[in-house]
This record gives C-alpha cells, sequence and structure tokens, in this order.
C-alpha cells in the first residue's frame, strides 16, 4: 500500500493521531494544516513572551496513546513525560466551602463525609462503582468501536450485557441520576461539571457522562510542557514514520471526480491528489461547504440551539493570594441552573459564572510558585461567536463577575500584565462553521451519542476525525477518532486491493 497517497485535512489531535497510525503501516501521508502551529484547540498563547496553555488541560485515558505508539513501534514514555496526580481537583463555592478530590476513591470519600457527613460519602462510594460499571459497560463496544447505532450497541454487549446497558440509565439526565447518590446540592453541581467536560449542560447531558468519574479516578496526569507538548509528540511520531506536515497550507476544497475524492485544493490554487482524505474539521464546517460544496452532503448542519458550549478564556500571568490553588481548582456558581439558562436560553455569558482556573506551574499536588505564576481561567459561553460580536462591555461585565467569584471565595489575583482574552468571537475564527463551539454538537439527550457521525462518510475515500464525531470529544476521545479513522481507511484500502476496479467502501452517514 505504499503507493497510496492520503492527505489529513487540520493538524489537531485527532489528524496528527490518523497520520501517524497511517504512515506507520506505509502508507504516503500528508498533513495540511492552514494555522501557522500545530495542536487545534490544544494550544499555548505568548503573555509577556511566555507561552501559557491556553487549550485543554486535563489528561486522561493514556492506553489511548500508550497503543498509538506502540502500534507505531514507538514508547509513549520516551517522547513524553507524565507526572501522575493524586490530588484531582480543589473546588470552592465560596470562602468557607472547599473539597478536594482524589483519584484514591477512599480518600475522596473520606472528604466528602468530612465536608457533606456520612450519608453523602456513602453516596459518593455508590457512584464511584456505578460510574466505573458506566465505563466498562462502553470502553469495549463503543469507545474503541465504530460508531454504533442503538440496535448496534445493543447487539455489541450482547445478551450477558443488556442488563448492565440498562443500568447505565440511558435514558436519564446527569442531574437527575445524581440524585440518586446526593443530596447535597453542591456535590450534585460538583459531579454534574462532568457534563461541560462535552460542551453540555447537566440538567440535558445523559447519565452515561459519569463514567468521567471512573476515568478520572483510573489516572489523570500532567504534562510536562503541557498538552500543547503531547500534540508535539504525536506530529513526531508521524513524521519519523514518513509523514509530511505543511504549515499554513489552508484547504479551500476537497476535489472529487466520479463520484470519490480525488483530492484537495489549496486556497492558493495549488491542487494535491489523493486516494483518501481524512479531513480532522468540526463536521459543521464540511456541512456547511467550507470544504467544498461536493463533500457538503458529507458533514453535519448542526442548528445554533445544538452546538456545545464556547468560553471565554483568559491566559495571564499573576500572584495568586489569599488562596491556595491547585493545578485544577473550580469556583462553582450560586445557581448552576440558572447559569446554564443564561448561557443556553437567554445566549449570554452568565452574570455568576463557575470559573476554572488551571494554575500551570503548580505540581499536579499542589504547592505554591514563588513570584507570578501562569493562570488559565475559563468560563462557559454560549457558541454564538458565528452570528454576533461579544463587544467590549459585555466581556468587560464578565472579567468583573469572574474576579469577583474568585474573590467571593477568598482568591486574589495581582496580574504582572495584560491578559490574552478569546471569546467565542475568538473560536469561532479559530474553528470556522462552529460558531465557537468547542465541542462539536451538543450531547443533549440520550439520542446525542448516536448522531455524531462516525470515521466513514457517504463520499467514498473521505473520511472524518475530531472532537465533533465518534466516539466524542476530549484529547483522547479525539485521538482515538483519528485512530478508527485510520483504521476505517485501511480495511477499505485492503477491501479495494481484494476486488479489482471496485470502488472503495465509504459507508453511510446517520444524521
Amino acid at each position: 500500500m505504499a503507493e497510496k497517497r492520503v492527505i489529513v485535512i487540520g493538524a489537531g489531535i485527532g489528524g496528527l493521531s490518523a497520520a501517524a497510525s497511517l504512515a506507520a503501516t506505509g502508507l504516503d501521508v500528508t498533513v495540511l494544516e492552514r494555522a501557522a502551529t500545530l495542536g487545534g484547540k490544544m494550544r499555548a498563547l505568548p503573555v509577556g513572551g511566555i507561552p501559557v496553555e491556553a487549550g485543554p488541560t486535563v489528561f486522561t485515558m493514556r492506553w489511548v496513546f500508550d497503543e498509538l505508539f506502540a502500534e507505531a513501534g514507538a514508547a509513549f514514555d520516551s517522547d513524553v513525560t507524565l507526572r501522575p496526580a493524586s490530588l484531582l481537583a480543589r473546588h470552592a463555592w465560596n470562602a468557607r466551602d472547599r473539597l478536594d478530590l482524589f483519584a484514591d476513591v477512599a480518600a475522596s470519600a473520606d472528604a466528602v463525609g468530612a465536608f457533606a457527613g456520612a450519608r453523602e460519602a456513602e453516596g459518593y462510594r455508590r457512584f464511584c462503582a456505578r460510574a466505573a460499571e458506566v465505563y466498562r459497560t462502553l470502553e469495549g463496544p463503543f469507545i474503541r468501536a465504530d460508531r454504533p447505532s442503538p440496535v448496534d450497541l445493543a447487539q455489541r454487549v450482547g445478551l450477558s450485557g443488556i442488563g448492565s446497558l440498562w443500568r447505565i440509565q440511558p435514558f436519564a439526565t446527569l442531574w437527575s441520576a445524581l440524585g440518586e447518590y446526593f443530596r447535597d446540592p453542591r456535590l450534585r453541581q460538583l459531579f454534574g461539571r462532568y457534563a461541560t467536560y462535552c460542551g453540555a449542560s447537566p440538567f440535558e447531558a445523559p447519565a452515561t457522562l459519569m463514567l468521567v468519574a471512573h476515568v478520572e479516578q483510573a489516572g489523570v496526569w500532567t504534562v510536562e510542557g503541557g498538552l500543547s507538548r503531547l500534540a508535539q509528540a504525536v506530529a513526531g511520531l508521524a513524521e519519523r514514520r514518513g509523514a509530511r506536515l505543511r504549515l499554513g497550507a489552508n484547504v479551500a476544497r476537497i476535489v472529487t471526480e466520479r463520484g470519490r475524492v480525488a483530492g484537495v485544493e489549496l486556497a492558493d490554487g495549488e491542487r494535491l491528489p489523493a486516494d483518501a482524505v481524512i479531513a480532522n474539521a468540526d463536521v459543521a464546517a464540511l456541512g456547511a461547504g467550507l470544504l467544498g460544496t461536493d463533500v457538503a452532503g458529507a458533514g453535519d448542519r448542526v442548528p445554533a440551539r445544538e452546538r456545545s458550549l464556547s468560553a471565554l478564556t483568559l491566559c495571564l500571568t499573576a500572584r495568586a493570594r489569599g488562596f491556595d490553588l491547585a493545578h485544577h481548582t473550580v469556583f462553582f456558581s450560586a445557581d448552576y441552573r440558572a447559569e446554564f439558562d443564561a448561557i443556553l436560553r437567554g445566549r449570554r455569558l452568565p452574570p455568576d459564572p463557575t470559573v476554572y482556573v488551571c494554575a500551570q506551574d503548580r505540581a499536579a499536588d499542589g504547592g505554591s510558585p514563588d513570584g507570578a505564576e501562569r493562570l488559565l481561567l475559563l468560563v462557559n459561553a454560549p457558541a454564538d461567536g458565528g452570528e454576533r460580536r461579544f463587544d467590549s462591555r459585555e466581556i468587560a461585565a464578565c472579567e468583573t463577575n469572574l474576579i469577583r467569584k474568585l474573590s467571593t471565595c477568598g482568591l486574589t489575583l495581582e496580574p504582572t500584565g495584560p491578559a490574552v482574552v478569546t471569546t467565542p468571537n475568538g473560536f469561532a475564527a479559530l474553528f470556522p462553521g462552529t460558531g465557537g463551539a468547542l465541542y462539536g454538537r451538543a450531547s443533549h439527550g440520550w439520542t446525542a451519542t448516536f448522531k455524531r457521525q462516525g470515521a466513514r462518510t457517504r463520499v467514498p475515500g473521505l473520511y472524518l476525525a475530531g472532537g465533533s464525531v465518534h466516539p466524542g470529544p476530549g484529547v483522547p476521545m479525539a485521538a482515538q477518532s483519528g485512530r478508527l479513522a485510520a483504521a476505517a481507511l485501511r480495511a477499505d484500502l485492503a477491501s479495494t486491493a481484494r476486488s479489482p476496479g471496485a470502488a472503495m467502501s465509504g459507508g453511510m452517514s446517520m444524521r
């Protein structure tokens, strides 16, 4: 298959993972990235000349990368330095109420008991057991496999697994399911936040997202150099296996001939032939025709009301006073439902936001650095960046509300210079077609899981990777999507080779 040419559009972690997987099997792979840097959402921004991680900050499910590197004949540990975290995150609601969660379930149960009482500690243990069951039920037939329909998923788990599939409460919302384990509203808020890992509201997301609790207990690591370094490591693996990476290469359209992919055309007019293309772009961009009208039907038109959350982020260097930040700290709003109503129904930045802070110079288990430190501050926002401009007054009001929330919990920041702010408008510009949505289609309702497209499309030779497709958003899931796209492409090439003259199977998307 050495003569077969594959183009990967986009050097996000999904595209880079696909490129590494394909290049390792001898395919001729070229990755085209319109930006001047690789990594997609895994990016760092200069703040006063200091790089601050501005994208994902939590690393889990390392087995995805262990397997990716091993399949390419390399060792993940040799390329990336990880440090395991025993302290997962620190949480605060006000100046008094604080709770740390740990990788060790017993340590977290003790902390929950001290925070909210013995009954809540027992509920936490039951919650962790259920989260583990959800993950075990879904890892093989869902996370590791091609995108299933509801019937496919039932068939994959088999008769012996139907009971487990039913127990994971596929039709319940995460918020309602949490009520079976916790009476304390603060704990429901804490664990309901897992929905935001997929850009969703806990009041509309499925209960299956409780599996995030198990994923974190299985291991959270900090990456030396930040998660942007992880993207560089996967790109390096792909290049060592023969892939070519071109930055500043803006793909204007995917070219088709006789109904199948034939290559791509760049914005400057250059045409590159290919036997197959993997689009590591949001499916909404494809569906909107931003990669050409010939392949628009292979994408997805995601209405604004069905988009996942966007964000407003601040990258800065500052001295932190009055509150002992952990590497990951969350400062919760007083009314979670009102916060999500403001974002998803009011389509505005919440007046009382939940604030996530990543203190990047603190060790995985805490410890205060000397002097100023690198910080990423994030609040959830509506994904309206493609339709309206968030004006300066709205942004300033959000920053004021954000600082007020931190102050209420005892944290004072003394910036050493101006922050670098990214709004939904900025994310919409970075990721065209999304309106600023960071996670594709929102995971709202039990059917949302099955609305995400799989690796194969209705256009023969065109495949999809990234956080907007199966198995979902987040660094490891997006990387897994790249592996699934690579596997589908290889299987189809092999099938074509066995049947001379046959067209490559492109599959059929469920819309």
